[in-house]
Formats: structure tokens, C-alpha cells, sequence
């Protein structure tokens, strides 16, 4: 079994899967990937992460995984980033049975047929959520935070639709849209682990 879990910044994907691999048993997924592939391409974590999660690429106009080649303005290290990727996440699709969080798993590993959720919420739940965890002394704006979510979902949404046929977030390209806005994630994980138990063949 393999479950991907796309999501909106500060809609508590993370937290449901982390509790779905908890619950199913599954290898978990998530901010483990950015040090891998940072280890293999020999680049910063930082800069790994900003053209995995905060669009770092979005200013250069360029297509993966389909017949166009790259532009020439794309920076190496961003196409190295990008194929480090999916390699590495194609590696953990034929060991199988994991929970991924976000780096477009859901379409690198569409032939493994995958349980896709996308987590999304309201902006008032996002902003909510993000307060509750947020470290000592930061102390952002509602006007901040929306500028935040824009930024951050906007670079996932351009590096997700580089690669898959499904606009990210269209619920044609996934098997469960979960709402977040007013619901105890902690609360719903044993229905939905065997929502997908009985969903998966």
C-alpha cells in the first residue's frame, strides 16, 4: 500500500500522515526526502527545499517529464534537484507500503496506483493551525500569513503540474479531498485508515 498526501500549507497534511503511516503501519516520508536528495545531488538542504516546497524555480520557465526539453535558463542544480526526485521516490515506490508527504509523489508514483488525499482548509483553519504550532517570537500577521500560503502553495502547485496531467488540488487527481477546517485530525485517522483499507484493492 502506498498513500501520498498532497497539501496546502498549513492545512495539517503533515500531521494526517504521519498518523495514517502510525496507524497503517506504514514507512513514513516527509522532510527525510530533502535530506536525501540533498545528499545526492550534493546541494544545500535549504536551497533543496526552496525549489521543492517555495517555488525556488518558479522564475524560469521549463517542463519535466514530458517531450519539451528543459529551457537553457534553467539553473543545473535545479534539474539535478528535480531528478534526484523522482529517482529517489521512485526507489521508495518499489519497496512500497509508505506514506508520502507532498514532493508530488502522487503523480511521480502514479504506476503504482497510490491512495492520492489531498488536505486542504479554509483560510481562517490554516491561520488557526499555523498559531497553535508556531515557535517562540514569531508573530506573523493574518495579511503575512495569507501572502505565505499564496507563496508556498503556488510553488508547489507550478512544480506539481510540471510533471502530472491533473492541475494540483483538481479533485479529478485524487481518490480523497480532505477538508481540515473545523475537524480533529487526531480524532478521524481510525475511519479514514479504514476508509482506505476498503478502498485499496
Amino acid at each position: 500500500m502506498i498513500i501520498t498526501v498532497s497539501r496546502q500549507f498549513g492545512s495539517g497534511g503533515r500531521e494526517v500522515g504521519k498518523r495514517l503511516a502510525d496507524a497503517l503501519n506504514l514507512d513514513y516520508y516527509d522532510k527525510e526526502l530533502v535530506t536525501q536528495i540533498a545528499e545526492h545531488t550534493d546541494l544545500n538542504e535549504g536551497y533543496v527545499s526552496s525549489v521543492l516546497e517555495n517555488g525556488g524555480f518558479r522564475h524560469y520557465a521549463f517542463t519535466f517529464g514530458r517531450s519539451m526539453p528543459f529551457a537553457t535558463a534553467t539553473p543545473a542544480p535545479v534539474t539535478d534537484v528535480l531528478v534526484a526526485q523522482q529517482k529517489i521516490i521512485k526507489a521508495i515506490g518499489q519497496k512500497g507500503n509508505c506514506v508520502i508527504v507532498g514532493r508530488s509523489a502522487d503523480v511521480i508514483l502514479k504506476d503504482f496506483k497510490p491512495f492520492r488525499i489531498f488536505v486542504y482548509a479554509e483560510n481562517e483553519g490554516k491561520i488557526a493551525r499555523c498559531r497553535a504550532r508556531a515557535p517562540e517570537g514569531e508573530n506573523y500577521t493574518d495579511k503575512q500569513m495569507l501572502r505565505r500560503f499564496k507563496e508556498i502553495d503556488g510553488g508547489r502547485k507550478k512544480l506539481h503540474d510540471l510533471l502530472g496531467t491533473h492541475p494540483w488540488g483538481d479533485k479529478a487527481g485524487y481518490d480523497l479531498m480532505l477538508n481540515t477546517t473545523n475537524i480533529n485530525i487526531k480524532a478521524i485517522i481510525p475511519a479514514l485508515a479504514e476508509y482506505i483499507k476498503a478502498s485499496v484493492k
